[in-house]
């Protein structure tokens, strides 16, 4: 029997689905990450796969594809998250310094304690292995803290959010670095991202102004696809296409900005709030299911005797020693002495993981254990969860997070009704108007027309 038959296939694909639900319900009660809960259950999957196949599998071709979206749904999500104000400029700043600082300076003694330890590593793989490993997920973050104060909240979003796309941008700024013939250097590549910053502007604004004017419901997905095909563009044009995806995102996210002065007029408020409120429902969505496939076939793949190798544990260990001293030391310059539990919110997940399969051959080291990934995955998880468990805080999920971009949605929806229904009842006077002008347009009567029955009766 083939157990890689396509309706084997669909009943694996839905009940991991439905286990990845369950999985964030306990982890709203729980307070453990439901990341972890899925790589135990692709640990599972990988035993028995082995005991019914004993070819081993090729997933790459998966992780890549699912890389590629994981990646652009991250970006698009993070850029959606960020509310760019006035008032918010400063807590903006100081959270982007502290993401940048601490990228900088975790990746700097993690690419030094993997030169040291790792055979065959050199500095420059040493730091491309290294960036992914100092990089927050947003993806775990952004959900769990939204029963912190407000404050540390919104400290937490724009952290793990500027933590993200700028750690991407550095890993590819690194991985063009690669080749030197081809590499532009720093110039070039602050060149490129001008360049790709220019050309994003001008595409959002197309894309917000088109599709505010498609009536018809079912357009999500066609946005996606035009997404998609930008990203793709900008692949083959040597662009920062992710650039592209976090630019569209800001601007859709942070239209009264973007769109004021004289552009007011061209925009249909209330329609394009409707759009902003869909894509964040489909970007969360499509990222729950990337995310929960992607940490599976992470599990699949993963090889759990290297987490009880003696190498592995102590790089490991070493590695979240230095990212918590330096997160305490930067949090204290800019924060102050409150530093409960923000200090111990620092879990990597996703963006890890999708990073590290996006290394290239030329700059893959084979001595790396990929079990150093999976137990700083798992141990910046724990100590989040402990964090938040002594602060007797409950951790919320991406389900929670999408219950209330349906609500946000709805009240859109409400917004346009009002809309229509004012526009009916203005139009009601006219109506009138016009019937009483049609009225008094009409012919006189005749008094010769009689009624038939009436000449009858005279008669």
């Amino acid at each position: 029997m083939d157990i890689f038959s396509s309706y084997n296939l669909i009943i694996a694909a839905s009940i991991i689905v439905i286990l990845s639900f369950w999985f964030n319900g306990i982890a709203k009660k729980t307070n453990i990450p439901s990341v972890l809960m899925l790589i135990a259950l692709g640990i599972i999957l990988q035993y028995v796969i082995k005991y019914f196949v004993k070819v081993p599998l090729d997933f790459f071709p998966l992780l890549e594809v699912l890389g590629i979206v994981g990646l652009i749904m991250i970006v698009l999500e993070a850029a959606l998250e960020l509310e760019l104000k006035k008032e918010k400029l400063w807590p903006i700043l100081k959270s982007m310094a502290i993401a940048l600082i601490g990228l900088l300076a975790s990746a700097w003694v993690a690419a030094l304690i993997l030169y040291q330890f790792i055979p065959d590593m050199t500095m420059h793989s040493a730091w491309l292995y290294a960036t992914p490993l100092s990089i927050l997920s947003s993806a775990i973050i952004i959900p769990s803290v939204g029963s912190l104060k407000d404050h540390k909240k919104e400290f937490h979003i724009y952290e793990s959010t500027f933590s993200d796309i700028m750690g991407i941008i550095m890993f590819y700024f690194l991985v063009g670095q690669l080749d030197p013939a081809e590499s532009s250097g720093a110039l070039g590549f602050a060149g490129n991202i001008l360049l790709t910053i220019v050309l994003a502007v001008i595409a959002s604004y197309a894309i917000i102004l088109i599709f505010q004017e498609i009536k018809s419901q079912a357009k999500q997905f066609l946005l996606i696809a035009v997404l998609l095909l930008l990203y793709a563009l900008g692949k083959k044009m040597h662009l920062s296409s992710l650039i592209i995806i976090l630019i569209f995102g800001l601007v859709i996210a942070n239209m009264k900005l973007f769109f004021g002065g004289k552009m007011v007029h061209f925009l249909k408020k209330e329609r394009a709030h409707q759009i902003y409120h869909e894509l964040h429902i489909i970007t969360l969505e499509t990222a729950f299911i990337v995310r929960t496939f992607f940490f599976v076939v992470f599990g699949i793949t993963i090889v759990l005797a290297s987490l009880f190798n003696v190498t592995v544990a102590m790089v490991s260990v070493l590695i979240l020693l230095s990212i918590y001293a330096i997160r305490f030391i930067l949090l204290r310059l800019f924060l102050g002495s409150d530093l409960f539990p923000q200090l111990f919110i620092a879990p990597r997940g996703l963006i890890t993981v999708l990073l590290f399969y996006a290394i290239p051959v030329e700059a893959q080291v084979v001595t790396f254990e990929p079990g150093i990934l999976l137990f700083v995955i798992i141990g910046t998880s724990l100590i989040m969860t402990w964090a938040m468990i002594r602060d007797k805080r409950k951790m919320a999920t991406v389900l929670d997070e999408l219950d209330e971009t349906y609500k946000e949605r709805d009240e859109a929806y409400q917004g346009i009704d009002h809309e229509h229904h004012g526009e009916l009842k203005q139009a009601q006077p006219d109506m009138i108007d016009d019937v009483q002008v049609a009225e008094d347009k009409k012919l006189p009567e005749d008094p010769d027309l009689e009624a038939p029955g009436e000449r009858q009766f005279e008669g």
